[in-house]
């Protein structure tokens, strides 16, 4: 977690040399992600007046009750912003996909899970004048994929927003240049 933080650190001090004019490029941190032993990343690039293609990857070690986790998941996600302001700035609908890889423990229980999936997120971003960045999203998301049991049996007890329904939620920080 303290690369997850360090990182942060350096994108708020790359701010200073972010160009002025018009920022087509955003490069953010998820600060909720740490909560759940995540790191989480996005880079997001302005396509037109009013949209936006964002790509996310994070890398995790979460754990829930006796389930363990250690994996990677890419999520590309188009953006569409219905604000005056025009892309990368106001509110936002964001359809997304999502492909996970994760490495399971769970008592004795050893396997792989790959999914893939999808959701729609709703989201307000701001970049202020200095050209940090703040979004807030939330949506609902659902995945889907199975389990290749390595040792022991398929009884791993597994999250909705892993494999099933859930929600993606986050609040970004970042720098526009």
């Amino acid at each position: 977690m303290k690369q997850l933080f360090m990182a942060g650190a350096l994108l708020l001090s790359l701010a200073a040399s972010a160009q002025d004019g018009e920022k087509k490029n955003l490069v953010k941190v998820n600060m909720l992600s740490p909560l759940v032993r995540t790191g989480s990343f996005f880079y997001e690039r302005k396509v037109s007046s009013n949209s936006s293609l964002q790509l996310g990857v994070f890398y995790t070690g979460s754990k829930f009750d006796e389930l363990k986790l250690r994996g990677f998941g890419i999520t590309p996600e188009f953006r569409y912003y219905a604000s005056e302001k025009g892309a990368m700035q106001g509110f936002y609908l964001g359809p997304f996909l999502r492909y996970q890889h994760y490495e399971l423990t769970e008592l004795n229980n050893k396997g792989k899970l790959n999914t893939f999936g999808g959701g729609l997120l709703i989201g307000k971003q701001w970049i202020f004048s200095k050209g940090i960045s703040l979004d807030i999203f939330a949506g609902p998301a659902y995945n889907s994929g199975t389990v290749k049991v390595t040792t022991g049996t398929d009884n791993f007890d597994l999250p909705g927003g892993v494999n099933g329904f859930g929600v993606r939620a986050g609040l970004t920080v970042g720098i526009a240049f």
